[in-house]
């Protein structure tokens, strides 16, 4: 029987966060977080002893995650970004945040896949939390703490990698 464990605000998990908001995440940049957030923990865990085989094992992903129970990195990036983006929209318009959001530098892009914006990245995030409606909660502040506390409450935003 594995051993319930709650970890809370590690420095890990304060350090690999820090000014997420920010930031856009490639799918590498997701896919190594959360492969060296996996290490951390199951460092932190240690080895499992099983009864069956009779002999020391190291958990898998489907045991960390249950045994873990807060909110992976991914997911507190993915929520930090949706609250400044919240907060940016309620200030006035004439405020650098909110001009530099919406601001237009008139750059060419590069050839091939255009890299993933901050707003796009904002876009998909708020669809999955809020459903389709999601930015007309953003003007009311009691109703966007309502959507942020049942994403991270419900863990919507959680996909474990197998």
């Amino acid at each position: 029987m594995l051993l319930k464990l709650t970890l809370k605000n590690t420095t890990t998990h304060k350090t690999l966060s820090y000014a997420s908001e920010t930031g856009t995440l490639t799918e590498r940049d997701r896919k190594q977080l959360n492969i060296f957030e996996r290490k951390v923990y199951r460092r932190i865990l240690g080895p499992v002893y099983d009864n069956k085989k009779e002999n020391w094992r190291i958990l898998n992903n489907k045991e960390i995650y249950g045994c873990v129970k807060k909110p992976t990195t991914i997911e507190t990036i993915t929520l930090n970004r949706l609250r400044w983006f919240g907060h940016v929209q309620r200030v006035e318009g004439n405020r650098i945040p909110k001009r530099v959001i919406y601001m237009n530098l008139g750059t060419i892009r590069l050839r091939g896949r255009p890299r993933n914006r901050w707003q796009d990245e904002v876009r998909e995030d708020g669809i999955i939390v809020g459903g389709e409606g999601w930015q007309e909660k953003v003007h009311n502040r009691e109703e966007w703490k309502k959507l942020q506390r049942t994403a991270r409450n419900r863990r919507i935003l959680h996909m474990a990698m197998g």
